[in-house]
Parts: structure tokens; C-alpha cells; sequence
């Protein structure tokens, strides 16, 4: 019985060594501030706050999505297309290791959001209907299931909203539609995308710029 205590013992202490050494590196923002204010300034701004609507504000976004999209915007080293096709972003990854992700992830998560501002309030009334209970008739889901009543979405799959910039949202929502942009987990957002009119993605972009 002894014997077989420390045997399961042993494995046990085999396993979490193992875990431990597969184990990512817990991220460095601090480590990350040299590349943000170097190579993502121009577009995000050095603290994640866009000087410019086509480009998103980081600031505040969930790490796990950030690292994703700053993943999947590589292409894999066997030649294999990146997931999320944009030049400008190809680009800028091509030299970052998975580390450097992670940290620039972390470093972006703990910066203070600017928000965005919403101008237009009757879309802000329209898109708040969507928002919040979706369009039964066409078969779209609340946005809030999954982004949050108050668009801090989820980390990983669904990222925060609130304050974000409409004319980024917008144009989000449109690739999806489209398909240019197919990295959204079990096809969610183009199959959603697909049943919203163009005026109910401003709509709902108009709002989500507006969410504290």
C-alpha cells in the first residue's frame, strides 16, 4: 500500500513538472512597451488609443483576444496562410515571437481606454434595440449575449465593444459579412453578420461606441 502511495506519488509530481515546463511564460507588459511605442504607435497610439477610427482602440481589450488576433494575423512557418488576412498587420507580426505577443497582449489590456463617442442618436436608439434583444424575425441573436449589457465582452472569443470606434466596428462587421474576415469561432459572426442590413450595423456600431 505504502509502495503504491508513492508510486502514484511520484507520478503526480512527474505530470505537474511536465505541465509546468509546456506551461507559456507568464506574459511581460513592461517588456512590451518598447514595441508599442515603436512599431504600434503610428496606428494604436503607444497607450492602445487610436489616433485614427480605421484603426481600433487596444486599450482595455481583453489580452487572450488581443494575443489571438495578433496570432492569427501571422503566417504559420511552413508557408501556411495567416488566418486573418491583412497586409498591414502581416507586416507588423512578421517579426514577433509568441512571447512578444503575449506581452504586448498584457501591456494593451492594462492601458486605460479613451473611449469613442456616439453622435447619432437615432441610430444610438435603433442599434440599443439590437443590442440588447436582438431581431427575432430575422433570426439575430442580442449582441449582449455574447459582447455583455454593457460591451465588456468575454476574453478570448468575444472582445469588449464599449467605446470602441463605429466606423471600426462598421467596418468589422462588413468583412464578416463578406467573408473577408473568417476568424470567428464556429463561423458566429458571419452567419450573423449575413442577416443584418446595412443600416442595423450602423445601428448597432453607433451604440456600442457609446457603451461605458
Amino acid at each position: 500500500m505504502i509502495r503504491t502511495t508513492a508510486m502514484a506519488l511520484l507520478l503526480a509530481a512527474t505530470f505537474h513538472a511536465n505541465a509546468a515546463d509546456k506551461a507559456p511564460a507568464k506574459a511581460d507588459p513592461a517588456a512590451a512597451k518598447p514595441i508599442a511605442e515603436s512599431v504600434c504607435i503610428g496606428c494604436h497610439g503607444a497607450d492602445g488609443n487610436s489616433p485614427a477610427a480605421p484603426n481600433p482602440n487596444l486599450a482595455g481589450q481583453h489580452a487572450a483576444y488581443i494575443a489571438k488576433q495578433l496570432a492569427n494575423f501571422k503566417a504559420g512557418d511552413d508557408g501556411k496562410p495567416a488566418v486573418r488576412d491583412n497586409a498591414i498587420m502581416a507586416g507588423m507580426v512578421a517579426a514577433l515571437s509568441p512571447e512578444d505577443m503575449r506581452n504586448l497582449a498584457a501591456y494593451f489590456s492594462q492601458q486605460k481606454l479613451k473611449p469613442a463617442e456616439a453622435k447619432d442618436e437615432k441610430l444610438v436608439a435603433e442599434g440599443q434595440k439590437l443590442w440588447r434583444m436582438g431581431d427575432f424575425e430575422k433570426g439575430i441573436p442580442a449582441c449582449a449575449g455574447c459582447h455583455g449589457p454593457a460591451g465588456a465582452g468575454l476574453p478570448a472569443q468575444y472582445p469588449a465593444l464599449a467605446g470602441q470606434y463605429a466606423e471600426y466596428t462598421l467596418d468589422q462587421l462588413m468583412k464578416f459579412r463578406s467573408g473577408e474576415r473568417a476568424n470567428d469561432p464556429e463561423k458566429m459572426m458571419r452567419m450573423i453578420a449575413a442577416k443584418l442590413s446595412d443600416q442595423q450595423m450602423k445601428a448597432v456600431s453607433e451604440y456600442a461606441a457609446g457603451l461605458r
